[in-house]
């Protein structure tokens, strides 16, 4: 195996922890039922990621309202109190960024599904978010993973050699779409996990 020299992290679940649940179980009083119906229908996950590619946050709130607009309220909370959806860093996998950045042994980067929209937000609310070399943020490219065409992206902005790198992520689907661009992975789990999963591919910091 070659010698890492890049580590590419996404940032949702890996380093921010992001959960529409902070604002809608509080929404549906704590009916988890209800609330997980309105996910799987309404605001559904396919429906966040075609923001996260670029599609416009107003657009997409009044195209789902015109679908349900028996929900309108509720639509407009998905956007309209999207930052109550951050409940902040998670900690621990923070510490392991700063200890490779410190290192200086590595080009860190991220690659992100986040709409350009919201994305200024968590760049003003997480310092950390500065250390890296450089983000790829899927909205600014109107493409997003797991797509080929946003790790092609990726590789050439930061003149990354696939082999040399690996890309942290919690989805399994981008996970197995960097895998067929070459790219060394770990599916993030805990930081602890993380931690030694980094160790077997002989990451030292």
């Amino acid at each position: 195996m070659k010698k890492i020299d890049t580590i590419i992290f996404d940032l949702g679940g890996v380093l921010i922890d992001w959960n529409p649940e902070y604002v809608y179980l509080d929404a549906f009083d704590g009916d988890r039922e209800k609330m997980q119906w309105f996910f799987d229908h309404v605001c559904t996950h396919d429906w966040n990621e075609n923001q996260d590619a670029g599609y416009p946050l107003e657009k997409a709130t009044e195209d789902r309202i015109a679908l349900f607009p028996e929900h309108e309220e509720l639509i407009r909370m998905f956007y309209g109190r999207w930052e109550e959806m951050l409940g902040g860093a998670i900690e621990g996998t923070v510490q392991i960024l700063k200890k490779l950045i410190d290192s200086k042994q590595f080009q860190v980067v991220a690659l992100t599904n986040w709409s350009h929209e919201t994305f200024p937000v968590a760049l003003k609310t997480f310092d950390f978010l500065h250390w890296f070399e450089g983000i790829l943020v899927s909205g600014e490219e109107k493409t997003r993973k797991p797509f080929k065409d946003i790790y092609e992206l990726t590789l050439d902005r930061f003149n990354i050699d696939a082999g040399r790198s690996v890309f942290i992520d919690d989805n399994l689907r981008n996970i197995i779409a960097a895998k067929d661009m070459g790219i060394n992975t770990i599916l993030f789990k805990n930081p602890e996990n993380l931690e030694e999963e980094l160790k077997a591919f002989g990451i030292k910091f």
